[in-house]
């Protein structure tokens, strides 16, 4: 049985990263359209990606979102983690299923909710209504890695410095917050990662001015399947696998 459990996880692993693979010979093609490399290998479609203005406009659209969602994901799943940790009855728990909402229910179905109600708002096709749908989405994350490091935390710390007179904001910030912040990096990582890698909620609330990365490699798949889409994917496999070198290493400081 354990020959073959890690056989079979082996294969899973292999089944999971296999594409990720692929995607590297093709983006350096000597083709004009998405296929494996016929004569030689070619970096003309990385050239050309670092001379296309559209391509970088959507690349510092999607930044300038997953950060802004990230700040809103982080600031509102970190408070609410603390306050569900803080009181711990059973109607937080029932507030914590749903803050974790987003990540159960299929997104096509929370994109039409949020289209509906982003027309009210005025909200659709504005950077504002992406960030916010982004950021409620990315809640999750934030709430879950920071509940995680709240789990461990050690309550006589905080007893002893109300005990020595600090304020609850005092507490806040000097004692609970530095010892949960590998948690709070956990997930503003996991954040931003969806925020940048997210497309079906984008499909249904933008369309001209807001045209996220996700965006246009799914049109670009759609109508002219340019290599250039192997590039720029990557590039977005190495800038992923470094948010999670580094979410890697903050959990093992954490750890130690």
């Amino acid at each position: 049985p354990g020959r073959f459990g890690r056989a079979l996880g082996w294969a899973t692993a292999l089944y999971l990263v296999l594409p990720l693979f692929i995607i590297l010979p093709v983006s350096m093609t000597d083709q004009r359209f998405l296929s494996l490399p016929h004569e030689g290998l070619s970096l003309r479609h990385y050239a050309a990606l670092f001379a296309s203005g559209e391509w970088f406009a959507s690349i510092a659209q999607s930044f300038w979102i997953a950060c802004a969602s990230t700040i809103l994901a982080v600031s509102a799943g970190t408070l609410f983690a603390i306050a569900a940790w803080r009181i711990n009855r059973r109607a937080t728990e029932l507030l914590r299923a749903l803050m974790l909402l987003p990540l159960i229910v299929p997104s096509i179905v929370y994109a039409i909710g949020l289209y509906r109600y982003f027309g009210w708002w005025d909200l659709l096709d504005r950077f504002a209504g992406v960030v916010i749908a982004h950021g409620v989405t990315g809640i999750p994350y934030v709430v879950i890695t920071v509940s995680t490091a709240l789990a461990s935390f050690d309550v006589r710390l905080e007893q002893a410095a109300r005990g020595m007179g600090a304020s609850l904001r005092q507490v806040l910030a000097w004692v609970i917050l530095p010892r949960i912040m590998p948690g709070i990096v956990s997930g503003a990582i996991f954040a931003f990662i969806h925020s940048w890698d997210e497309l079906v909620i984008v499909l249904f609330i933008a369309s001209r001015d807001v045209f996220t990365l996700p965006r246009r490699i799914w049109d670009g798949i759609n109508e002219n399947q340019d290599p250039i889409m192997a590039a720029v994917a990557m590039l977005l496999i190495v800038f992923t696998t470094l948010l999670l070198v580094v979410d890697l290493a903050v959990r093992r400081r954490r750890d130690g």
